[in-house]
C-alpha cells in the first residue's frame, strides 16, 4: 500500500510503503509529516516518496555524496557563483540525496525573507537545482524536481513585504521615443531607437563592439542571449546612418580610471546606464520606463498592437522560438481601460430613429 495520510491529534502521519513500478521498494513506514493540515501531509508523502525512489535508482552511495561535492563539480558563471556562496553555508555537508523539494524550497523565505518569490526561485532554488542535477549528470547522484511557488504563496508573500511583484511592464512607444531622443545625448539616443527597432536585448546592445556592425549591409551582428544563438540582425538604412554617425566610445572600468576597448554604445555594463536613464527621463518630462521595457516589449507592442503584424511574425523577428510567450509577456494593450467600460455601459447611446414620411 502506498503512503497515505491520517490524523494523530493535531499533526498528520503518513503510513503505507513507498513503490516503483508497483513494486515495494521500502518496509512498512509510519512516520509523522509534521504538518497540521491533510494539504500538507500529502504534499510531503509526495516529496518524500521522490526522494526514496531517486535513492533507490542510485543506491545508498548517493548519501556520501555532499552538496560540496556537488558545487565543486558545477562550472559556475560569476552570478551563480555569487548566489551559491550564500546558498552554501546553509546546506554544507549535507548528502545531496537526503535533500528535499520542500527544504529547498523554504530556504527561500529563509535566506531572503524580504524578497518576492519570484526572487526565491532564481536565486535559491534555481542555483541548487542546476548543481543537483548536474551532478546528477555525471552519475553521482539522484536528480531533483521542485514544485514553484503558486500564486496564493505568491500574493501571501507580496503583503508580508508590503510590495506587489509581478508589476505589469509599460512598454515605449513612437512619441515616448521621440521625447527620450530628443533629450538624450547621441549614444543613449542610439541605444534607445536600435532596441527599438530590433527589440535586442540591453545586454546584447550594449556589448557591441564596432566589428560587430556590417552596415554596408543593412546589419548587426548580436550576441547570443536567453536561449536564441547569436546571428546577423537587419536593421533599417535610418538606423545604419545612426550608427554610421556614432563614433565607438571606450568606456570607463567600474574601479579605477583604466579605459576599456571600444563598445558602440559607450557602456560596458548593461547596469551603467540605469542613472544616466533616468536622467534623460526627467529632463524629457516623460515617465521613467525601463530600458528592457522601452526596448523589447516595446518592439514587440509596436508590431503586434500598433501595426497588427502576425504573431509568427513578429516573434521571428524579434527573435522568439516560441511565437505564443511573446503575446502572453511583451503584447500591451494601448487602449484606456475606461473605453471598454464605456463600451459596455448599462446605457449606450441609441442612435437617432427614423422618422416617418
Amino acid at each position: 500500500m502506498p503512503l497515505e495520510p491520517y490524523q494523530r491529534g493535531e499533526v498528520w502521519w503518513a503510513k503505507g510503503r513507498v513503490e516503483l513500478d508497483g513494486q515495494a521498494i521500502t518496509g512498512y513506514l509510519r512516520v509523522s509529516t509534521g504538518a497540521s493540515t491533510e494539504t500538507g501531509a500529502r504534499r510531503w508523502i509526495a516529496e518524500e516518496t521522490e526522494r526514496l525512489k531517486r535513492r533507490h535508482i542510485v543506491g545508498e552511495e548517493a548519501d556520501e555524496f555532499t552538496f560540496d561535492d556537488a558545487v565543486v563539480l558545477y562550472r559556475a558563471k560569476p552570478a551563480d557563483a555569487k548566489r551559491l556562496i550564500t546558498i552554501l553555508p546553509h546546506l554544507t555537508g549535507r548528502a545531496v540525496a537526503g535533500i528535499t523539494p520542500k527544504e529547498v524550497r523554504e530556504l527561500g523565505p529563509k535566506i531572503l525573507p524580504n524578497c518576492a518569490t519570484d526572487t526565491w526561485w532564481r536565486e535559491i532554488v534555481t542555483p541548487i537545482r542546476s548543481v543537483i542535477n548536474n551532478a546528477h549528470d555525471d552519475g553521482k547522484c539522484p536528480p531533483i524536481k521542485i514544485r514553484g511557488y503558486g500564486t496564493k504563496e505568491r500574493v501571501a508573500q507580496d503583503k508580508a513585504r508590503g510590495k506587489q511583484s509581478r508589476v505589469e511592464k509599460t512598454p515605449s512607444d513612437r512619441d515616448w521615443l521621440d521625447k527620450f531622443t530628443t533629450a538624450a545625448d547621441g549614444y543613449n539616443a542610439a541605444m534607445a531607437q536600435f532596441m527599438f527597432e530590433t527589440g535586442a536585448r540591453i545586454s546584447q546592445a550594449v556589448a557591441l563592439v564596432p566589428k560587430d556592425l556590417d552596415l554596408p549591409r543593412l546589419r548587426v551582428w548580436l550576441g547570443a542571449s536567453k536561449g536564441h544563438p547569436a546571428q546577423w540582425v537587419a536593421i533599417s538604412e535610418a538606423m545604419a546612418a545612426i550608427l554610421v554617425a556614432l563614433p565607438p566610445k571606450r568606456p570607463r572600468a567600474r574601479r579605477g580610471d583604466q579605459r576599456l576597448p571600444p563598445r558602440v554604445f559607450g557602456y560596458a555594463h548593461p547596469t551603467s546606464m540605469h542613472s544616466r536613464w533616468r536622467a534623460i527621463c526627467k529632463q524629457a518630462e516623460i515617465d521613467y520606463i525601463a530600458p528592457h521595457a522601452a526596448g523589447r516589449h516595446g518592439f514587440y507592442t509596436e508590431m503586434r498592437v500598433r501595426q497588427g503584424l502576425d504573431p509568427i511574425t513578429a516573434a521571428k523577428a524579434g527573435r522568439w522560438s516560441d511565437p505564443t510567450l511573446p503575446d502572453r509577456i511583451y503584447a500591451h494593450s494601448d487602449v484606456d481601460e475606461r473605453e471598454i467600460r464605456a463600451r459596455a455601459g448599462t446605457k449606450p447611446v441609441q442612435p437617432p430613429s427614423k422618422g416617418k414620411g
